[in-house]
């Protein structure tokens, strides 16, 4: 029982084989001398093993986790935090897009068009993984759509889901343990939609020295 524990549960089912401690512990947002000492107690139990990376060793015991972990969150909807944790349970590629691809390239920092009880998440997919994407969130509860937001009058979870597929192999950067469309990718969403994210364009500008017009002065002025 000494295993029944949020943390342990959500190493088990966050891990790709190779991932460094620090990545895991990002990606499940949680402190690194703590994901330390569970990876150690998970070593000893012979569940995964440490070898420049932390590879699962016991897949029976993490499909027992999820198993554990799907039907808590059918019972007791998840929280905006663990949105962002859930999606790396489901062993397929994916990467932040969209809204959130302008919130993970700015740490957070931006956010639009979402409120604490409607809470959509926007997350690249490959065409060939749509299915299982959908059935990976009804297996927890969670409302998913493609490429449009489920109506929050729907249901009565906070957190809902929604799929962007491509026919391309998924590009990605990391950021902060999340895997995101990479930066250009995002700039051109900002720019296509400028009046809403003015704001982030200069935040990104002068974080990562970008060549972006950043001024708040509306385009279509000089046009």
């Amino acid at each position: 029982m000494e295993f029944i524990d949020e943390t342990a549960a959500k190493i088990m089912l966050a891990a790709q084989p190779g991932d460094s401690i620090r990545r895991i512990a990002q990606k499940i947002d949680g402190s690194y001398s703590w994901v330390y000492e569970w990876l150690e107690r998970l070593d000893e139990a012979g569940f995964v093993r440490r070898d420049n990376g932390v590879y699962i060793e016991n897949y029976e015991v993490r499909d027992r986790y999820r198993d554990m972990v799907g039907a808590l969150s059918r019972s007791v909807p998840p929280s905006i935090d663990d949105g962002y944790v859930i999606p790396h349970f489901a062993d397929m590629p994916f990467a932040y897009t969209k809204i959130d691809s302008v919130y993970v390239w700015t740490h957070g920092g931006y956010q639009i068009a979402r409120g604490h009880d409607d809470y959509p998440i926007f997350i690249q997919v490959r065409d060939k993984d749509v299915e299982r994407w959908t059935a990976f969130f009804d297996e927890f509860g969670i409302p998913s759509r493609i490429e449009e937001r489920p109506d929050a009058t729907d249901y009565d979870a906070t957190v809902s889901y929604v799929l962007f597929p491509t026919s391309e192999e998924i590009t990605c950067e990391w950021v902060d343990g999340n895997p995101v469309v990479p930066l250009d990718e995002t700039i051109d969403h900002m720019m296509e939609y400028r009046v809403n994210y003015e704001p982030a364009l200069e935040m990104i500008a002068e974080e990562h020295d970008c060549d972006i017009d950043a001024s708040h002065e509306d385009p279509r002025l000089n046009a």
